[in-house]
């Protein structure tokens, strides 16, 4: 760890290129390379290196991006602010906070005089605006920082000028350079003179660590004040003249199609309905109101044919799955070592975010203009391009910000969908999916199951075998452009692009002898997604809930044996802090207990210790309309994310995925039955409430391990729904097959009908009320 330490000071204190760009006011870009550190590993019996050891998703990422990275500018204007359209989505992870912090560093001016906005889509930029794995603050930390430092030595060298000094005597605070002789002058002032007439290639150094006074301090977001008082824009909040609401009416099963609308006519004539059209995903009814778009969908009589998945339910499912798993290699050696089997299997889970899929599409015979909230735009224009026979040219995609994402937006369902209604009824539309259609007919995270085999012997665990069977991901958005995204839908390049994201994100943190993690994938009828955190907490639950078994037939502390055991100094010390602060070990009532558990991923590193209270008392409390079950009452969790950037927007981060992680272990999922989803709304879908919320929770943030960003909007939810998992099989001393955890027992609901797919507006919404 102290020569990698080593290494990234030594890269900071590089002399970086960058360019003027010709421009009316300063704009300048970055120009940047890459290295890769490799990891540190020693034990009695090592486990040799694995694929995401040595080159990881991130470094995939970050190395797609840098060709481009010289096409990111960072402006500054008269008014003295400066600006930077990020090629990102802003999705609620904060990253538009964290990326004015960066200039902000660099260029010396207040984080509020900084202007982040969204890039429209961009297809020059080719690998480097899609928004996933993490990546955003790791790939481009160092290109917007040297843009910014790009901009700030071409100010000062224009300062010296209008104040008669040498650079070397210039100083600088806050938007406002100071002469020797006491005289100043304003960024503003100087943004025209800065500016240059062609584009010039300049070299700057960027401000060691020991200088910087805005990365890593705590920080507000920037946007706090608009979403608590409801003056963020959303796309469903655009005014787009003619775009009026329009949804769709869905079929009864998974990706059925309608044949035909067999009352088309009355349903068009029904108040404020002006167009009712069939399209590849059912029948778009057009309106003045979504209420009258509701009124219109429940109408309508259609005739539907057979979907993707027929008469598919979780039975049928996890037959395939069993028959497809990949053999393990090392047979059971009873004479040599233990073996310990165990098997695992993991629901259907919505992939839903808080705002649900929406899009305005605006398609014209020679041109087409999109909005919504995209995580790849460029695959998303170069798709309708093609699907309504546009030059790519002709298509503008604008990128508003989200609300929430966790990997859903990386699809532009509903982009497409808005811009093939559009063109065939040849008007603007406001396309927004009924809560119930992302449940039923939206993204999920694929239903799988892990199988592990391990042996030991001498105080060793000599094998460790992990193989992982899944429904098919969908990784149709590719790497961003169309011809990743085309390749990854190929028959047979989708495994081998799975196999490719999961051999980059998954590693062994202990040294576990020989190991191996393989994946195999089934059945391609669902429509399935990156939902956070890809593959890692299933694989890492399961790893964690083995670890502690191992831990249990060796005669050891669960969290002894997992310190003796981690190959990472970096891990050992977010393991040993948990430990620490949270009481590894203290004495705990019969029904409750702990559970503790490590991932690392995204040159990151987290551990969670939970507690966990499955008593009757506390599983059988009743909450009116709810599922409320074993709650976990407190939370400890130590993240090294190398450099945070923000570290009060890191806690925040790690929050939403401890919420993550215990809702995927105790309650919340998807019942397939008959070809269809049972669920159809948040109150049928048990993510973790406030009544099941830790009431304590404590996030520490490590000290810089690194002197780079790792990624931080996934991380925290793999590691927490391990030591949940672990904590519930203590308690109850039962070690569960299959998560979540409720998945088998009773509904707790009563499904709503699937034809109408929208069911009836509530009007007694302050019954229900608390």
């Amino acid at each position: 760890m102290a020569d990698h330490r080593r290494s990234t000071q030594g890269m900071e204190r590089r002399r970086f290129l960058g360019y003027v760009l010709a421009a009316p006011t300063l704009m300048v870009a970055a120009q940047v390379g890459g290295s890769i550190a490799a990891p540190e590993a020693a034990a009695a019996v090592p486990t040799p290196p694995q694929p995401a050891d040595v080159y990881d998703l991130n470094d995939l990422l970050t190395d797609a991006a840098l060709p481009t990275s010289a096409l990111i500018t960072v402006q500054v204007h008269t008014d003295g602010t400066a600006s930077f359209a990020l090629p990102r989505a802003e999705v609620g992870q904060g990253v538009t906070t964290s990326t004015a912090m960066l200039i902000a560093e660099e260029l010396d001016l207040p984080v509020e005089k900084i202007k982040v906005s969204l890039a429209d889509s961009r297809p020059e930029l080719v690998f480097n605006q899609l928004t996933g794995g993490s990546n955003t603050t790791i790939s481009t930390y160092t290109p917007i920082r040297v843009a910014a430092a790009v901009a700030k030595a071409r100010l000062m060298r224009a300062a010296a000028v209008v104040l008669g000094d040498t650079v070397g005597d210039l100083t600088s605070r806050l938007g406002v350079i100071t002469g020797s002789g006491g005289r100043s002058v304003t960024y503003g002032e100087l943004a025209q003179r800065a500016a240059s007439t062609e584009t010039t290639q300049v070299s700057v150094v960027l401000k060691p660590r020991s200088e910087f006074k805005v990365i890593g301090t705590a920080h507000n977001r920037i946007d706090a004040l608009d979403a608590v008082t409801g003056r963020k824009v959303f796309a469903m909040d655009l005014q787009i003249p003619g775009a009026l609401p329009t949804m769709v009416c869905r079929p009864p099963t998974i990706n059925g199609k309608a044949r035909s609308v067999l009352n088309a006519a009355q349903v068009e004539a029904m108040p404020g309905i002006s167009d009712v059209a069939l399209v590849s995903t059912g029948v778009a009814v057009r309106g003045r109101t979504f209420g009258q778009c509701i009124d219109a969908v429940r109408a309508l009589r259609v005739d539907w044919g057979p979907g993707t998945a027929p008469g598919a339910s979780d039975a049928s499912v996890l037959r395939e799955l069993k028959a497809a798993q990949l053999p393990l290699a090392v047979p059971p050696l009873p004479l040599l070592a233990k073996t310990l089997d165990a098997e695992f299997t993991f629901a259907f889970r919505s992939n839903s975010a808080l705002e649900t899929n929406c899009a305005i599409a605006d398609v014209r015979q020679d041109r087409a203009e999109i909005w919504g909230s995209l995580k790849s735009p460029i695959v998303t224009q170069q798709a309708i391009a093609a699907k309504i026979g546009l030059p790519q040219g002709a298509v503008k995609v604008h990128v508003t910000e989200g609300g929430g994402s966790f990997g859903r937006k990386l699809f532009s369902d509903a982009a497409l969908e808005a811009a093939e209604i559009s063109h065939k009824i040849g008007k603007p539309v406001k396309l927004m999916w009924h809560r119930t259609d992302d449940f039923r007919q939206g993204r999920t995270h694929p239903m799988c199951t892990a199988r592990i085999r391990a042996t030991y012997a001498a105080g060793n665990v000599l094998t460790f075998e992990q193989r992982h069977t899944s429904v098919s991901t969908d990784f149709g958005h590719g790497v961003g452009e169309i011809i990743t995204a085309l390749s990854a839908k190929l028959p047979v390049g989708d495994i081998g692009f799975s196999e490719t994201i999961f051999e980059l994100s998954q590693s062994m943190p202990y040294n576990f002898g020989a190991t191996t993690q393989l994946l195999n994938e089934v059945d391609k009828g669902f429509n399935t997604g990156s939902m956070r955190n890809i593959y890692s907490p299933d694989v890492c639950c399961a790893r964690e809930l083995v670890v502690d078994q191992l831990a249990k037939g060796m005669g050891k502390d669960p969290y002894a044996f997992r310190q003796s055991f981690v190959k990472d100094a970096r891990a050992r010390a977010v393991l040993d802090k948990v430990a620490e602060v949270g009481k590894w070990g203290r004495a705990m009532p019969a029904g409750t207990a702990q559970g503790i558990a490590i991932h690392a991923e995204y040159k990151g590193v987290t551990a969670a210790l939970v507690e966990i209270d499955c008593r009757p008392s506390t599983v059988g409390r009743k909450v009116r309309d709810a599922y409320t079950g074993p709650r976990v009452t407190k939370v400890v969790f130590a993240v090294d994310a190398g450099l945070a950037v923000n570290p009060r927007g890191l806690e925040a981060q790690m929050m939403g995925g401890i919420s993550d992680g215990i809702a995927l272990a105790l309650s919340s999922s998807l019942h397939l039955e008959n070809g269809s989803f049972l669920e159809g709304s948040w109150d049928n879908y048990f993510y973790t409430r406030q009544w099941n919320v830790p009431p304590e929770m404590e996030i520490v943030v490590m000290p810089p391990t690194t002197g780079e960003p790792g990624g931080a909007g996934e991380l925290g939810v793999a590691s927490s729904y391990a030591a949940v998992a672990c904590a519930y099989t203590r308690a109850t001393g039962t070690l569960p097959g299959a998560f979540p955890v409720n998945h088998d027992g009773p509904l707790g609901f009563d499904p709503l009908p699937t034809v109408p797919p929208i069911p009836q507006s509530p009007t007694d919404g302050l019954s229900h009320s608390f």
